[in-house]
């Protein structure tokens, strides 16, 4: 998060080199009030009809809260939100789930890795951010579980080591990692717990998930459950059980309170998300009742070899246009000064070269009819 601040101090990103414009005030509105549900409790959700977020990824929290006290984390939040907050960014995605552990208090999940303190972050954070009309969606990185090793360390109390510990398919190893399998109804309902337990316990503005769907495309991976569904056609039912789950996440977050947002992050690339992770983001883009907003990943420069930037979002504004969700732009503030290898020829040098790509796209973003902000990864 300190080099998104970087980022957005100035007018220069003075990290990368990457330029940036930092206009923020003419598009950021009062939180939105079309949904009409009270709460149970007193707390009204706070967002945003033009969104100007960021991601606070569980891989910055060794900085602000390993080795932290609760005052010190509330400090170091302060100091962070207060230079986002005059730099016009108004949400927060912050990581409450990131790989089977909770930044939260949690009777499903264990620890977060990095919390070695006392506190609750995300309550912590979600006083700080309220306070300062910053609005904060619970980031959960649904299917993805520990590393191997790290599993072992874990108490055999933990679901998803019973499961694993049972030999039951429902959690699949690959690449030294565990993840949950998307064909299980049992896996859907954890996942919906996760978003339940959140959104019951804590004042968030939403839930949001990115793009761990499906960790690999090999037939073996959910072969049980694939013969045993009766399809013939594995990529669909593949689609249909990311469907489901997006579905149900969509509706927990709603029966506690249609207030609440729940976005996804998909990868830019709309024929991998299909093709690849099975995530029909047509489906869930042109159509209500899976979604309020979507940020795709458009990390590509406009030299990019398969997905140039511009022909990208015009793709995106094409499934949007129906106005049924909310287009959020993901830009790749990361990649300034980097070399892109998978960039292609053309675009491989694009973001060394050129210090203005950030800035350059979001007034494409600003000027489009059919986005309604962006977000930056750094």
């Amino acid at each position: 998060m300190k080099k998104i601040v970087s980022i957005l101090l100035t007018g220069t990103i003075l990290l990368t080199g990457c330029s940036i414009n930092t206009e923020n005030t003419t598009d950021i509105t009062q939180p939105a009030t079309e949904n009409t549900v009270i709460s149970s409790d007193s707390y009204m959700p706070l967002n945003y009809s033009v969104q100007k977020a960021t991601w606070l990824p569980y891989l910055e929290f060794p900085e602000y809260i390993s080795g932290k006290t609760e005052p010190e984390f509330i400090e170091a939040v302060r100091n962070m939100l207060s230079e986002l907050s005059a730099e016009g960014i108004n949400t927060v995605y912050f990581h409450a789930h990131p790989e089977g552990d909770a930044y939260y208090k949690s009777d499903i999940y264990p620890k977060g890795t990095y919390l070695d303190g006392e506190f609750d972050p995300l309550e912590t954070f979600l006083d700080t951010a309220h306070s300062m009309d910053i609005s904060v969606h619970a980031w959960i990185n649904q299917y993805r579980m520990q590393k191997q090793e790290d599993m072992e360390k874990l108490p055999d109390s933990f679901i998803v080591k019973q499961w694993i510990n049972s030999g039951s398919p429902m959690v699949r190893l690959v690449n030294g990692r565990y993840y949950l399998n998307p064909a299980y109804s049992a896996v859907t309902e954890l996942i919906s717990n996760t978003a339940k337990e959140i959104v019951e316990n804590y004042s968030v503005d939403g839930i949001h998930i990115d793009d761990y769907f499906y960790p690999t495309a090999d037939d073996s991976f959910d072969a049980e459950a694939f013969e045993a569904s009766g399809c013939s056609d594995r990529d669909s039912w593949r689609r249909e059980n990311i469907t489901a789950m997006v579905k149900s996440l969509y509706d927990t977050v709603k029966n506690h309170d249609d207030r609440l947002k729940f976005g996804i992050s998909p990868q830019g690339n709309i024929n991998v998300d299909y093709n690849t992770q099975y995530a029909d983001v047509e489906l869930w883009t042109k159509n209500t009742g899976y979604a309020d907003y979507i940020v795709p990943q458009i990390y590509y420069g406009f030299n990019n070899a398969v997905c140039p930037f511009e022909a990208t979002l015009r793709q995106w504004e094409e499934l949007a246009q129906n106005g049924n969700v909310q287009l959020v732009i993901g830009l790749a503030a990361y990649k300034c000064g980097k070399y892109d290898k998978w960039a292609g020829i053309a675009g491989e040098n694009e973001w060394i070269d050129n210090p203005d790509i950030i800035s350059r796209q979001i007034e494409l973003v600003k000027a489009s009819e059919s986005a309604d902000g962006y977000a930056l990864y750094q």
